[in-house]
């Protein structure tokens, strides 16, 4: 079987596993991390989902559809880079000012803190956010939404500094080329993490950073979001924070086995990814 076909077959069954889960017994409307985990396990069986593979495309396809089942607005920013096809995917839903809630969906093709000549499965680093916005595509009410949310998929986040790619290209590409301003942008990066902890980001807004930390208090996770400063990231909430924009990383860049071949599902947890999902639901939504 050729590699091409095999990732046909393997996202034709990906799809399948997607209307599977959203035609079971659903469980009630709140962020299940099991439900997430499973987003990341199907992720994960693409294998290696670097920008312009056909893993990558299966797996944007696979997104349209799941937004598209549970009712929210699908649209896309399609550009190129270096040659290569890029594809931002947006959902939309809600009215009001405008809050992006986003992730990068692509995985980093070498290895290169580890073995170069390997790709990075993402488990953690690309799938576990894209899993947060995948089950908060369900679970969010619309009619109980603050904001009009835009939950947003960033393409090619993490190819930057091989060939020259940058990083972050399509949070740039979005930034740059928005027509509304957004009220706040919320980024969530390697947040599946079993051994969770989330420290105050210094690229961060810190009102907007404080809001969602004492927040994280009062559902009762302050053994992981610790508010203490620890890291300065280059991440896709920065094109936005140098428009002048309030934007937020919550990131674990204490994993050990970022952009290693070791960024496999078992590093991650149901727990870690259900605190970060119930934190932002309780965010957007209304009392």
């Amino acid at each position: 079987m050729t590699s091409v076909l095999k990732v046909l077959v393997i996202s034709s069954l990906f799809l399948f596993l997607l209307l599977l889960t959203a035609c079971a017994s659903a469980p009630e409307r709140t962020f299940s991390g099991e439900q997430a985990y499973a987003h990341v396990l199907q992720q994960c069986a693409l294998g290696p989902r670097p920008t312009g593979s056909p893993a990558h495309r299966a797996l944007g396809d696979a997104i349209i559809a799941h937004l598209e089942h549970w009712g929210w607005v699908v649209e896309t920013q399609e550009f190129t880079y270096r040659d290569t096809p890029i594809r931002n995917i947006i959902g939309k839903a809600g009215e009001g000012p405008v809050v992006i809630v986003g992730a990068h969906y692509d995985t980093r093709r070498a290895a290169d803190r580890e073995d170069p000549s390997q790709p990075v499965l993402g488990a953690n680093d690309g799938a576990s956010g894209t899993a947060v916005l995948m089950e908060l595509a369900r679970v969010l009410e619309h009619d109980r939404l603050r904001y009009q949310v835009w939950l947003t998929f960033f393409d090619a986040e993490d190819n930057g500094g091989l060939d020259e790619w940058e990083w972050c290209v399509g949070s740039s590409y979005m930034a740059a080329n928005l027509t509304v301003r957004p009220e706040a942008v919320i980024v969530v990066d390697m947040v599946g993490d079993a051994d969770q902890q989330f420290y105050l980001e210094h690229n961060s807004d810190p009102t907007l950073q404080r809001q969602l930390w004492d927040l994280a208090a009062t559902l009762g996770y302050t053994a992981t979001f610790i508010p203490e400063y620890r890291w300065a990231i280059y991440d896709d909430h920065v094109p936005f924070a140098r428009r002048g924009i309030p934007a937020v990383d919550i990131i674990d860049f204490d994993y050990p086995y970022w952009h290693t071949t070791r960024d496999t599902p078992d590093k991650v947890s149901p727990e870690s990814l259900e605190r970060v999902g119930r934190l932002l639901e309780a965010w957007l939504e209304r009392e």
